[in-house]
Parts: structure tokens; C-alpha cells; sequence
């Protein structure tokens, strides 16, 4: 029977590394609105019987092989002054999804546990606050881990109904990055879209939530919506007298281009096995004895010659716990020694 010799590692010998992948992801108008269907209403497109969002798919959403893309709602604060105006449509559930997002990434004030309104800075100071929202919360499948700082960019359509993007607007995060341009709250980073043409804050973008919450300022007095024969709704009459889902529809209609990078992170531990000059010159493999002779070795007094092919780590208890495969046997003898690089990702 071979007799197993272990190698212990010490702390010199282990050490820990994170890794940042990035992908590149854009996504069409024509994906929003018009490739699976007409206009507003594609079989890529699901609405639901709560009405209180939208979800968006690369391909029809029946089709076993659909890809959730993102979901897209609006919403805005209680204390907005379209909040009790007459005639709202779904006002409950509107001011619910906007207190739902605001609770769950930036919390509350210090006091009263108020809700905190989004803003458009990253100062927290309740000035210049979005109390009227567009959102668009994008499926853990594109973003990953996170969305990369810096790299959002959102092109708008201006114009009018029949032709939106005869004028576009693009926003972006290019202040952004991972040193600067960024604020923490309870939901993590968060960056500020900026108008390209005009450098106004527009939106922000929360990084590991995925999320891009737009101002209902990004449109102004643009006729957002269409209503039946004529093409006058303004956003703020959206957000009135539309529903949750026709907001959206109207959302989709402008949206020309959507682009960012996502993040994964890879935690890995990496192993240095050494293996000294003086060990492991014998193979564990039976077949290397034969006839109580080296079967490599031709004369008694040769080196002895092995080849490692693969690194087994074990526990305290020498239990194996993870193997490595060589890509290609290395020679080993008395004449050299080999440091071997074990990395197990996570």
C-alpha cells in the first residue's frame, strides 16, 4: 500500500483575493416596445391584475426561453401635491410604491420616521426632492451583483407622441465612479443621472439595487401620453389619471436606449503549495514499484523522477476536501522544487 505524505500550510501560504468582472449590457427601445407586437402592448410585455407594475421581457413571457429584463412602476410621496388631488387613479397604490422603494433604500429621518423622499443630489438634506418618481428596477439576471459606477446611460425621447425621438435627451452617471461622485444609504450606493445637454439632474441610480429612479422634471411639459385621439397628457396628468400600467406603457414609448455595465464578484482563496526539493521525488502510485524496483529508474544509482499531476487539500483530520488538475504532468526530482498555485473561487 502507497504511504500518503501531507504537506501542512501555513498562514504564509494562504492568502485571500476579490475579483471584479464586468459585462457590458444594452438594451433597445425596440426590445420595450414594438419587436414582439404593437406598439404598447407586446407579448413580451406582462401586466398584471394588482396593476401596481409592469415587467418587461426579451421575448414573448409564455415562451419557456423569456428573460425577465426589468419591471417598471411609478409612484409618488404622500405629501406631493398631486396626493389627493380629485380624480386620482390608483392614488393608494401609487403612494405605496413609492414608499416601498423609499423605505427600503434610504430608510427614514431621524425623526417621526418620516419617509425620506428621493433627491436629486447625494446630500440626504431633504432639498430638492423627487416626490414624484419613475422606476425602473432592472432583474438581478442583467445586474449581477451591481451596476457599475459610471457607466449608466439613458437615452430619452422628447418629442412628441407619434415621433419621440426626434429629440432625445441622455442621462447619465459619468460623475460617478468607485472613489467619488456616490452616496451610501440603507440601500447602498447611489449616483446622480445627469442631462448631457444641459447638466440637470434628472435621476439617480442605485448601484446594488439595480434600480434607476427618474424626475418626473426628465419630461416637463412634454406631451408624455396618449389619451385616446389626442396626444396632451403630460406626465403630471399620467400620473393623475392613468393608471400604474399606462404610465409605464408611456414610459416604454420613450425610452430609446438603455446601457450599463453589471458586476460580478468573485471572492477567491488562493493556496501556495510548495513542494521542497528533498519530498515527493517518489510517486504514491503503486505502479511505480515494480519487483521492489523503480520502474522509471534504468540503473539503481539514477535520480528518482516523479511527475505531479494533481493537488489534493485536506483538513485537520486529512479528510480530502477540493482536488486541482495540471493542465500538463510536471516533472519533479531532487533538482528542482515547484511552488503550485491553488485557486478556489466562491
Amino acid at each position: 500500500m502507497a504511504v500518503v505524505n501531507y504537506e501542512p500550510l501555513g498562514t504564509a501560504d494562504v492568502t485571500t483575493t476579490k475579483t471584479l468582472l464586468h459585462e457590458s449590457i444594452p438594451l433597445t427601445g425596440t426590445i420595450l416596445s414594438g419587436t414582439y407586437g404593437t406598439l404598447l402592448s407586446g407579448d413580451n410585455i406582462k401586466n398584471y391584475t394588482h396593476g401596481m407594475f409592469q415587467s418587461v421581457y426579451d421575448y414573448p413571457y409564455l415562451s419557456s426561453s423569456a428573460n425577465h429584463i426589468f419591471d417598471l412602476t411609478v409612484g409618488f410621496n404622500a405629501s406631493s401635491p398631486l396626493s389627493g388631488t380629485s380624480g386620482v387613479t390608483m392614488e393608494s397604490k401609487k403612494i405605496n410604491m413609492y414608499n416601498q422603494f423609499s423605505q427600503v433604500l434610504l430608510g427614514f429621518t431621524g425623526s417621526g420616521n418620516t419617509i425620506r423622499d428621493f433627491e436629486l443630489d447625494t446630500t440626504l438634506d431633504q432639498t430638492g426632492s423627487m416626490k414624484e418618481s419613475l422606476f425602473i428596477n432592472f432583474s438581478r439576471l442583467l445586474y449581477k451583483d451591481e451596476i457599475k459606477k459610471g457607466t449608466v446611460s439613458l437615452v430619452l425621447g422628447t418629442g412628441s407622441w407619434a415621433d419621440p425621438f426626434a429629440l432625445t435627451k441622455t442621462l447619465s452617471d459619468a460623475s460617478a465612479s468607485a472613489t467619488a461622485g456616490t452616496a451610501n444609504t440603507m440601500g447602498g450606493d447611489y449616483g446622480v443621472l445627469y442631462s448631457a445637454a444641459d447638466d440637470t439632474a434628472r435621476g439617480v441610480v442605485f448601484y446594488q439595487a439595480g434600480l434607476i429612479v427618474l424626475s418626473t422634471s426628465s419630461w416637463d411639459s412634454i406631451p408624455l401620453f396618449n389619451s385616446g385621439s389626442d396626444y396632451g397628457y403630460t406626465i403630471t396628468d399620467s400620473l393623475v389619471s392613468a393608471s400604474i400600467s399606462g404610465s409605464c406603457d408611456a414610459l416604454r414609448h420613450r425610452i430609446k436606449n438603455i446601457s450599463f455595465n453589471n458586476t460580478t464578484e468573485i471572492n477567491s482563496t488562493i493556496y501556495f503549495c510548495r513542494i521542497p526539493s528533498n519530498k515527493y521525488n517518489y510517486s504514491s502510485n503503486p505502479t511505480y514499484i515494480s519487483s521492489s524496483q523503480i520502474v522509471v529508474k534504468n540503473v539503481a544509482s539514477d535520480t528518482p523522477v516523479s511527475y505531479v499531476t494533481t493537488i489534493g487539500l485536506y483538513n485537520g483530520n486529512n479528510q480530502l476536501l477540493a482536488t486541482a488538475k495540471l493542465s500538463e504532468p510536471l516533472r519533479k526530482d531532487p533538482n528542482n522544487e515547484i511552488t503550485l498555485r491553488v485557486r478556489l473561487d466562491y
